[in-house]
């Protein structure tokens, strides 16, 4: 049988994946079977929308229910105790500066299963986390994108 590969994964992204699980498999569904009841007493189901949204949107929460539950299985909490500011590594917050433009950008390295870029978390296998991996500040990294080569300089690294 083959080995299964861990999910590398800092111990903010363990921690908001378990209140997601919880929230999902309480509020969220408590919810959903609210809106399911409510479409039921509507009567008629064959040609109820509102019926059809909510067992969507029950699927929707159950697939990922099961999904979180598989990573949470497979994960490998990166201590980030011993974290410096000498490289880049999982759970820095780096910031880049585009060497052209000049403009910079603040970015938190994550394993793959937290990646958000609304709260820029970007994966460590993304193009910009495997040039930046392992690298110190100072460093100018080439990325390549489907419009080119850009090339960004590390800036700073946090903890």
């Amino acid at each position: 049988m083959a080995e299964v590969k861990k999910i590398q994964m800092t111990k903010e992204g363990f921690d908001e994946l378990q209140e997601e699980l919880s929230r999902r498999q309480t509020e969220d569904t408590s919810k959903i079977i609210d809106k399911i009841n409510e479409a039921k007493a509507q009567g008629d189901l064959s040609e109820n929308s509102e019926y059809d949204e909510a067992r969507a949107e029950q699927a929707a929460n159950a697939q990922r229910i099961e999904e979180i539950k598989t990573i949470l299985k497979n994960i490998e909490i990166v201590d980030d105790s011993d974290l410096t500011t000498d490289k880049v590594a999982l759970g820095s917050i780096v910031t880049l500066q585009n060497t052209a433009t000049k403009e910079e950008y603040k970015y938190k390295l994550v394993g793959a299963a937290e990646v958000d870029f609304r709260k820029k978390k970007i994966s460590e296998s993304s193009p910009v986390g495997k040039a930046i991996a392992n690298q110190k500040k100072g460093k100018t990294v080439s990325v390549s994108t489907p419009n080119g080569v850009i090339k960004y300089k590390i800036v700073k690294i946090e903890k």
